[in-house]
C-alpha cells in the first residue's frame, strides 16, 4: 500500500462537473489500493458541505479557500513576473506549507498530480516520484481561445498558450509519467514536447453506467408539448458559454423555423451573463439543478455545440448512457470511440446542426435506435476502472501486499 500525495485544482467531490468528475473517479481508484492525502482548492461555497465525506476516505485533507476574482487579480501578477497566470491563480501559501508538512511527516511514495497548475507544488521535491493527470492540453486551449477574442484578451492568451507550455514540458521532464484524457491530446503533446514522448500516455475518460442510466419512474421536468433540446455543462466555462451563445444566436432560429415547437435548455450551474441573457421564450436556462438526468433522459435530442474543446467531454457520454441521441460538433466527436450515424451525430456549421437536429426529430424510431446504440457503446467501451487502472502500475504495491 503506497502513501499517495494527490492534488487537485478543485475539490473532486461531488462529480458534478467534468473535470471533478475525472478527478473524483481517479481518487475513487486510488484509494481502493493505498493512502491518499488530498490537497485541493474549494472555489464554490457550495462544496464545503462536501468535506467530511472526503475527510472519511483520505488518510488527510486540506482545501484551501479560493475566491475566484481574488484569484484572477492576483494572478495578473504573473505578467511582471514572466509566469503564466494559470500558476499565480492557484498558488497558495497554507497549501504549499500544508505539503511540505505531510511530505516531512509521512513517507509519500509517490505524488498524483491532476492538472499541470497543481505541480508548482512538488517542484522542490526532485526525490519524490511524480504522475502528472494533464488532463488535455491546457497550453492550447489557451492558444486557441486567443483568436476569438479581441486585444489585449488576445495577447494574453496567447502568452499565456506559450509560457504555459514551457511549463507543461518542464514538468512532463520531470514526471515519471504523464497522462492524457485521449490520443489525440497525448500525440499533440508529444509533437509540442519531443523530448517528454516515451513517457507520455493516455487514460482516458469513463462514464458511470449504473448512475447515468434512463428509469422508467424519473419525471420529466418539460411542459407538454415542447420538444426539448438539451445542453448541459458547468455556464461560467468560455467553452459553454461559446457553445450556448452561438447555437442560441446562429442555430436555434433557423431550427425554430421548421420546428416551432423545439424549446432550447440549457442547464449547468454558474450561468454567466452571457447566457442568462439567452433566456426567453424557447430558452430556457435552468442554473443548478439538483440532477441533470430528468433533463437529459426526457430530452428529445442533446446537443454539444462545442467550438472549443479538448479531450472527451464527460456531458457527451453522460448523454449517451441516458439512452439519448446525441449531435455533437466534429470537433467534440472525434476522439469519442462511437460509430458516427449509428451511435453518435456530428455536425460542423450551423446549417448542419440544424439539418441533423431536425431530420431526427422527425424520426422518432431513428433518434431512439441511436440512443440505444449509445449506451451500448458506453457500457463496452468507457469503464472508469477499466481506464483508471492503467496508472497502477507506478503507484507501488497494493493494499494486504505483503
Amino acid at each position: 500500500m503506497a502513501n499517495i500525495l494527490y492534488l487537485v485544482h478543485r475539490l473532486p467531490y461531488p462529480p458534478n462537473k467534468g473535470d471533478k468528475v475525472r478527478s473524483y473517479h481517479l481518487l475513487k481508484h486510488l484509494l481502493k489500493n493505498h493512502r491518499v492525502f488530498l490537497g485541493t482548492f474549494i472555489d464554490d461555497p457550495e462544496d464545503e458541505v462536501h468535506l467530511p465525506v472526503l475527510s472519511e476516505l483520505c488518510a488527510d485533507v486540506f482545501a484551501a479557500r479560493l475566491n475566484p476574482r481574488s484569484a484572477k487579480v492576483r494572478s495578473l501578477n504573473g505578467l511582471l513576473a514572466g509566469e503564466p497566470l494559470t500558476l499565480r491563480y492557484y498558488r497558495d501559501a497554507q497549501l504549499q506549507s500544508w505539503v511540505d508538512t505531510i511530505s516531512r511527516l509521512h513517507k509519500i511514495d509517490v505524488a498524483v498530480i491532476f492538472s499541470s497548475a497543481m505541480a508548482q507544488y512538488v517542484e522542490g521535491r526532485q526525490r519524490m516520484p511524480v504522475l502528472i493527470d494533464f488532463v488535455d492540453v491546457d497550453s492550447a486551449k489557451w492558444t486557441q481561445y486567443a483568436p476569438r477574442h479581441r486585444w489585449p484578451l488576445s495577447w494574453i492568451y496567447r502568452r499565456e498558450g506559450q509560457l504555459l507550455l514551457n511549463y507543461e514540458r518542464q514538468m512532463a521532464a520531470r514526471a515519471a509519467r504523464s497522462f492524457f484524457v485521449t490520443e489525440a491530446e497525448a500525440d499533440l503533446f508529444t509533437r509540442l514536447a519531443p523530448e517528454c514522448g516515451v513517457r507520455v500516455e493516455a487514460m482516458c475518460n469513463g462514464v458511470d453506467a449504473d448512475y447515468f442510466a434512463p428509469a422508467a419512474d424519473r419525471p420529466s421536468p418539460f411542459a407538454a408539448g415542447e420538444t426539448p433540446v438539451v445542453f448541459t455543462g458547468a455556464m461560467d466555462y468560455w467553452p459553454n458559454i461559446d457553445a450556448a451563445t452561438w447555437f442560441a444566436s446562429d442555430i436555434l432560429p433557423a431550427l425554430l423555423a421548421k420546428r416551432p415547437d423545439v424549446r432550447f435548455y440549457i442547464v449547468g450551474r454558474a450561468p454567466s451573463a452571457e447566457v442568462l441573457a439567452l433566456a426567453g421564450e424557447r430558452v430556457v436556462v435552468t442554473g443548478t439543478v439538483p440532477d441533470v438526468r430528468p433533463y437529459l433522459q426526457h430530452a428529445a435530442a442533446v446537443v454539444a455545440p462545442l467550438r472549443v474543446a479538448r479531450g472527451i467531454q464527460n456531458k457527451i457520454l453522460e448523454a449517451m448512457a441516458m439512452e439519448r441521441p446525441v449531435i455533437a460538433s466534429t470537433e467534440c466527436a472525434t476522439p469519442i470511440d462511437a460509430e458516427v450515424g449509428r451511435e453518435l451525430l456530428t455536425a460542423g456549421a450551423s446549417g448542419e446542426f440544424v439539418e441533423r437536429i431536425t431530420d431526427l426529430l422527425a424520426e422518432p424510431e431513428r433518434a431512439n435506435a441511436i440512443g440505444k446504440a449509445a449506451r451500448s457503446r458506453v457500457i463496452a467501451r468507457y469503464s472508469w476502472d477499466a481506464h483508471m487502472a492503467c496508472i497502477d502500475r507506478y503507484l507501488g504495491p497494493p493494499k494486504d501486499t505483503p
